[in-house]
This record gives structure tokens, C-alpha cells and sequence, in this order.
């Protein structure tokens, strides 16, 4: 069996983890063995954040619509029960644009939900 000499491969290896590392403060910056835990680590975290992020974007549209489905004097489950079977087919992320800034084109969406609401 040949010998294998590794020493292009390891050092490639670890200049991928310390630029990886690059920015961390002190050793975890610069020495290869606490390097490689922090970026396990913050890849870790990176990956378990970005399923995270979906699902704290979604509470935020979901509690604007509410407060401003409020203002207009309905709950946020019966308006979009109401836009359901209005066929208005708006995702939250919209509704919640809408929402923020222009409250009279929210507050005549609100209507329509009300109105499919009692029907």
C-alpha cells in the first residue's frame, strides 16, 4: 500500500476552518482545535436559524394583521376566515405590508372579510 502524505490536503483543511473562523474573538479565531468547535457550533446555530427565521417572520405578520384586523373591529381568525371565502387569496406577508402602511386599502380588505364573514 503506498504512503500517503497529506500535507497540502490538512493544510487546505485548515484554512477553510480559520477563514471559517475569521472574525471570532481570540483563540477561537486563531487556533485550529477551539476554531473547528466554534464553527461546528456557529454552523449549528446558522442552520437551526434559518428554519428559525420562517417561523418568527410569520408571528410578526400574523400579529400585525391582528392589531390592525382590531382596529377595524373584527379578530384576526374571522378575517381570514372572511378572506377564505372571499377567494381573496393574499398571503399573510402582504396583509401585513398592507397593514403597515396603507391602513384605508387594509380597512377595506377588513370589510369584504366581514361582509363574506355574515354570508
Amino acid at each position: 500500500m503506498p504512503r500517503v502524505k497529506r500535507a497540502v490536503h490538512a493544510k487546505k483543511k485548515r484554512r477553510k476552518v480559520l477563514s471559517l473562523a475569521k472574525g471570532k474573538r481570540g483563540a477561537r479565531g486563531r487556533l485550529y482545535k477551539i476554531a473547528i468547535e466554534a464553527v461546528d457550533r456557529a454552523m449549528a446555530y446558522a442552520y437551526r436559524d434559518r428554519k428559525a427565521k420562517k417561523r418568527e417572520f410569520r408571528n410578526l405578520w400574523t400579529a400585525r394583521i391582528n392589531a390592525a384586523a382590531r382596529l377595524n373591529d373584527i379578530s384576526y381568525s374571522k378575517f381570514i376566515c372572511g378572506l377564505k371565502k372571499a377567494n381573496i387569496e393574499l398571503d399573510r406577508k402582504v396583509l401585513a405590508e398592507i397593514a403597515v402602511n396603507d391602513p384605508k386599502a387594509f380597512s377595506q380588505i377588513a370589510s369584504i372579510a366581514k361582509t363574506n364573514l355574515a354570508a
